[in-house]
């Protein structure tokens, strides 16, 4: 075990436990498989409708005979305090918290049990061994961190905790991703791993200096991106720019990895610990593990295809849309990934718990107008909160607009994005 591991095991997280369930499950015959997934979601049915109050009143004095007849659980039922939604029994200090809106701008605090959140990592720890990786390999996060000073000192001691060096999503300027080439000439790093935008971006600013990653820091071996949507095109720039091989994970903090690449080129469906249906193009998961939540036919957000023919125990993703930001352009000529806005967002709703949805578009090059969904009107002082993150997580000076409003208009393809620039 890593130290990471270890001290997941010191905190009451029964991580041995977890990788000797998942070694035995994957030991099992595809109809053992099946039979057990069948069996084991339709259990967790059966223990939330007995002891959590939220799922009891969604689904009714009596659970229905058919799977498709139970309730769909949305981010909109999950936006309440924390207390309100546990199971009886659980208590929030024997829980993994965090929040989440994705890059879908629809936030909300989660839990997961102890159990729960080890079977999380001993997925983790399994995917990774697919590419020859560890828990403990020395990885190169391209990825956002908060800025508030006890958040940040947690991550930046998670980061050291898990061999990692964090290459932040804040500013990613020429004269920035200069000195992350710097970095990469003189340091070791297993793998590169970070959000699809700005992994991209780094790729393209090393093609157009000649520079092949692989060749700077040998010790590079796979790229893996994250968060957002990878196209072709998005696959073809990475293999270029980093000269090893490009892997695509999709997973949701709230949950679990819900897809990973495997070697043999296919987006493998975690079984596992999820069970995952595709509804009208919807992605649908149900949680196998987690006592404390609901997250029972939880409608993520996403919108893909699944390929029902199973490999192994594993169904297939075959496409996953939607899932993508754009670039924040600012005057003083920085460029930071869209999802810097998640960090923002979440230092709102942990102060006020008031946003239920919310975009962020970019109209002009130091503009930024926030459609917002909310019980109430923002208080003066929660405006300027949002403009003091926005100054702290970007720079100073800029043009916020905040406009409440009633419901946002999505995309034809349901999917709604974080932030949209529309300086093109």
């Amino acid at each position: 075990m890593n130290l990471f591991e270890k001290i997941l095991s010191l905190k009451g997280y029964p991580y041995n436990q977890a990788k000797a369930e998942l070694a035995k499950l994957q030991a099992m015959s595809v109809d053992e498989f099946v039979h057990w997934q069948q069996a084991k979601a339709w259990q967790m049915v059966q223990f939330h409708h007995e002891r959590n109050p939220l799922y009891k009143k969604l689904v009714g004095n009596t659970v229905p005979t058919r799977w498709e007849d139970l309730p769909i659980v949305t981010k909109q039922h999950l936006q309440q305090p924390l207390e309100n939604m546990l199971t009886k029994g659980i208590a929030l200090k024997n829980c993994h918290t965090g929040t989440t809106s994705g890059s879908t701008g629809t936030p909300f605090f989660y839990a997961k049990d102890k159990m729960a959140h080890a079977m999380t990592w001993a997925v983790i720890a399994d995917r990774y061994s697919w590419h020859g990786l560890a828990l403990s390999s020395r990885q190169a996060r391209f990825y956002g961190i908060p800025k508030e000073f006890a958040a940040n000192k947690k991550e930046l001691l998670k980061d050291r905790l898990m061999n990692r060096r964090r290459f932040s999503v804040f500013d990613l300027s020429d004269t920035v991703m200069n000195r992350f080439v710097r970095h990469f000439q003189t340091g070791r790093f297993d793998y590169i791993y970070g959000y699809t935008s700005a992994l991209v971006m780094f790729a393209r600013f090393l093609a157009g200096k000649g520079i092949v990653l692989k060749n700077i820091c040998p010790t590079i071996n796979i790229c893996m991106s994250t968060s957002e949507t990878a196209t072709p095109e998005d696959d073809v720039i990475l293999r270029k720019g980093f000269g090893v091989p490009h892997i695509r994970e999709y997973g949701l903090s709230e949950t679990c990895i819900t897809a990973f690449d495997a070697p043999d080129g296919n987006w493998k469906l975690t079984e596992e610990t999820l069970y995952t249906e595709m509804i009208d193009g919807k992605i649908i998961s149900t949680s196998l593990y987690n006592t404390a939540l609901p997250m029972i036919r939880y409608e993520t957000g996403d919108i893909g295809v699944i390929d029902n023919l199973r490999v192994g125990i594993h169904r297939l993703l075959q496409q996953l849309h939607g899932r993508t930001n754009d670039m924040i352009i600012l005057p003083s000529g920085k460029k930071a990934a869209g999802l810097t806005f998640y960090y923002i967002s979440r230092s709102v709703l942990e102060a006020s718990g008031v946003l239920k949805e919310f975009i962020i578009r970019q109209t002009g090059k130091g503009q930024f107008v926030f459609d917002i969904v909310a019980d109430r009107e923002l208080t003066d002082d929660e405006k300027e909160l949002v403009k003091e993150k926005i100054s702290l997580y970007l720079e100073p000076g800029l043009d916020i607009i905040l406009n409440r409003v009633q419901h946002i208009e999505r995309p034809a393809s349901g999917k709604l994005k974080h932030f949209y620039s529309e300086l093109n």
